[in-house]
């Protein structure tokens, strides 16, 4: 859809680029220029992977975000709870203290066993005893510690259940609009009103679609300067994506530009004209990287 429109706008201009020069009618037309659009590199909708009461959001529309900035944070007394509990089980010491405890009396049983056993005052029963007592507290105090090894496991996954609650950002961006605020109920599912949208203006991308005759003419890493609509100054921006195939209409195919933004002074979602020096002529004394 987006190559569709572009490809329309690329057509309807040159076409009144051409009436004007047949009618000697002033023009801005130059060779090698096409009709282009900024589009932000990636829009993300952010939404909770559980259901829940939403408790605080921590930004708003058109606030900038950086990758892992907690955005949303779902109400999660219980989850909390819950992992307090695990924390202090995984944290017990009582019954690895109580088995080493028995296990250092039943070695030492075993030794005065084995002793006595050498001057033939005690029975060959009595070892056996004393050593299978010392197994048994061996095996108690395994026991002990693979517990506390388990629920030392139980805590991350209750820290991890925690964390589903809590909202980040997964890209540098700016917050392009929030849907739902503290109070509302979040549903998990792609089909559900999503909390907020993040979009990436860093790099930006530049769509541009080219008649046949520029196949060909182009190639990926090649520069081209942009001139965005309503905004001084031309930018470079590197070619990422050549089209393959192309629109069987109109006989023309897409291309994609990356343009650093690193300001975030050149908005995303508007028109363009993007200028290859491949194709024609090349805007000079382009502007510094923003």
């Amino acid at each position: 859809m987006l190559l569709r429109q572009i490809i329309f706008s690329n057509i309807a201009w040159r076409l009144g680029c051409g009436l004007a020069i047949v009618l000697g009618l002033p023009t801005t037309c130059w060779s090698g220029s096409f009709e282009c659009l900024i589009e932000p590199n990636q829009v993300v909708e952010i939404r909770s992977p559980t259901e829940g009461l939403i408790d605080k959001v921590y930004v708003k529309r058109g606030a900038r975000v950086e990758v892992g900035q907690k955005l949303v944070e779902l109400e999660s007394s219980v989850e909390q709870s819950a992992a307090e509990m695990a924390k202090y089980r995984s944290q017990m010491q009582g019954r690895i203290a109580s088995s080493k405890n028995r296990l250092d009396f039943a070695t030492k049983k075993l030794s005065r066993t084995q002793e006595l056993q050498k001057k033939n005052f005690v029975s060959e029963q009595a070892g056996d005893e004393a050593e299978a007592e010392k197994r048994i507290a061996e095996a108690e105090l395994r026991d002990a510690i693979e517990n506390q090894e388990l629920a030392k496991h139980d805590y991350q996954h209750a820290i991890d259940l925690l964390n589903r609650r809590i909202l980040r950002s997964p890209l540098h961006g700016v917050v392009v609009d929030r849907m739902l605020n503290p109070g509302d109920l979040s549903e998990s599912g792609t089909g559900r009103k999503p909390i907020l949208k993040i979009a990436q203006i860093d790099p930006l991308l530049v769509e541009v679609a080219l008649p046949l005759e520029a196949y060909g003419k182009l190639r990926v890493g090649m520069t081209a300067m942009v001139t965005p609509e309503g905004l001084k100054g031309h930018y470079p921006a590197t070619v990422t994506v050549v089209d393959k195939v192309f629109d069987a209409a109109s006989g023309m195919f897409g291309v994609r530009l990356e343009m650093k933004n690193r300001k975030a002074s050149i908005p995303g979602g508007i028109r363009c004209q993007v200028e290859f020096s491949t194709l024609g002529g090349a805007v000079q004394n382009a502007e510094k990287l923003n």
